[in-house]
């Protein structure tokens, strides 16, 4: 997460540094499938790309902003960076708020049934 405070002390100027902050206690949603398709994946991102234009359009906001989008790729890379931990070198989930830590562990969890690997969770 990055915090107002470690943006105005990398020297970002002052109107940028509401953009890239993420202040948490956000809504989401994860979905967990047993199998996983060119046509499932189609439909997801179908419906995803049609809820947040709509979303974007009723509430008179840029769904599609720049901002969001690097903050998003830079929190990804971590969740996929502690996937890879866990799954490859038996790092422990941790760094994360309870329910993230949650939906990471499930993930395992399912992946684990269907290619075995070690972990550790904390």
């Amino acid at each position: 997460m990055v915090t107002p405070e470690e943006l105005h002390s990398e020297k970002v100027p002052k109107n940028l540094i509401p953009h890239p902050t993420f202040k948490g206690n956000r809504p989401s949603l994860s979905l967990l499938l047993p199998t996983l398709s060119a046509y499932e994946v189609g439909q997801l991102l179908s419906i995803y790309e049609h809820r947040i234009a709509v979303q974007g359009f009723l509430w008179g906001i840029n769904s599609f902003d720049q901002w969001g989008v690097e903050l998003g790729k830079s929190l990804a890379s971590q969740v996929r960076k502690q996937l890879h931990g866990t799954r490859m070198e038996v790092k422990p989930v941790e760094g994360f708020n309870h329910i993230t830590s949650s939906s990471l562990f499930c993930t395992l969890w399912l992946v684990s049934s269907a290619f075995p690997f070690h972990y550790q969770l904390r």
